[in-house]
């Protein structure tokens, strides 16, 4: 059986989740499984919707995010459905702490699982559905591209520095009670984001596709806020510094669907969330600089 691994910068909650995942039957038999089928089905499809799929028809959003609730309602384990909760929402608070002060022109519309100022309480499976959750969540990140400006961000610092991120827990995560009531409990987080980014390849046109893989650039911006912020702190430095990975960092201007990672969107995008946000809540960084 696989050792139950912890790593010294990674955050309790997450390591837990994954110290845990390793000696399930699903990550040890069917990971391996999956990362081959997604391999060949990468390698069929994206010269097919270069050809006969290149922008949306219609249904693609809908199609997504039925199959992600449906997997989330009956196959997920429950902690893997609440880390992935928890990412929907995290994501836009975290852009909106480094964006504080920022883009000051008239309040911006709230709209529901979309933009980095929507409302991101899942009350029910079928708000996901109707909402377009996943492609609304992968264009978070062009949107923190969009609005950050380095000087505004440089000369708000101590600001930033002095407020908390919003407590996710001001959203709703009813949807997981669907979960806990008609789970199988099968799947673990590391197949979950397989299943979703081979659902995004199966069901996603060319441009959506594409989209969603290269839709990482908001961790680099990410990173580079949170070097500014802990700059006296050389414990959370040296952390962070694991996060300092070539592909998602300096090579995400032109990422490749042939070789983009799945598990590397989980471990240093959606993982690399949850531990700037307890860095953010629980470690206050020095105003003196």
């Amino acid at each position: 059986m696989p050792t139950m691994h912890r790593f010294p910068y990674i955050n309790p909650y997450v390591n837990d989740v994954f110290a845990k995942e390793t000696s399930h039957w699903d990550f040890v038999f069917l990971r391996p499984l999956l990362l081959v089928a997604y391999f060949f089905i990468r390698t069929v499809l994206f010269p097919f919707k270069f050809v006969f799929h290149r922008v949306p028809y219609g249904f693609e959003a809908y199609a997504i995010d039925l199959t992600m609730t449906w997997g989330m309602k009956y196959l997920a384990k429950t902690d893997a459905a609440e880390l992935f909760l928890r990412h929907v929402q995290i994501e836009p608070i975290l852009y909106r702490h480094v964006l504080a002060r920022q883009n000051a022109d008239p309040p911006r519309e709230v709209r529901k699982l979309n933009g980095i100022d929507g409302d991101f309480s899942v009350e029910n499976l079928p708000t996901a559905v109707h909402n377009n959750m996943t492609i609304g969540h992968d264009l978070l990140s062009y949107e923190l591209v969009d609005r950050f400006d380095k000087q505004a961000f440089l000369d708000n610092l101590d600001y930033i520095r002095s407020r908390r991120p919003l407590d996710h827990q001001q959203f709703s995560k009813e949807a997981l009670n669907a979960n806990r009531a008609h789970s199988w409990q099968v799947l673990g987080a590391t197949n979950i984001v397989l299943l979703i980014v081979t659902t995004i390849t199966v069901f996603g046109d060319l441009k959506t596709t594409m989209s969603a893989l290269n839709s990482f650039s908001s961790d680099s911006i990410l990173l580079w806020c949170l070097k500014r912020i802990y700059a006296s702190d050389q414990e959370i430095q040296v952390d962070l510094d694991f996060f300092m990975q070539e592909v998602s960092n300096r090579g995400h201007y032109h990422s490749s669907a042939f070789f983009s990672n799945p598990s590397q969107y989980l471990y240093y995008h959606i993982v690399f969330d949850e531990v700037v946000y307890d860095m953010l809540c629980n470690r206050p960084p020095s105003t003196k600089q």
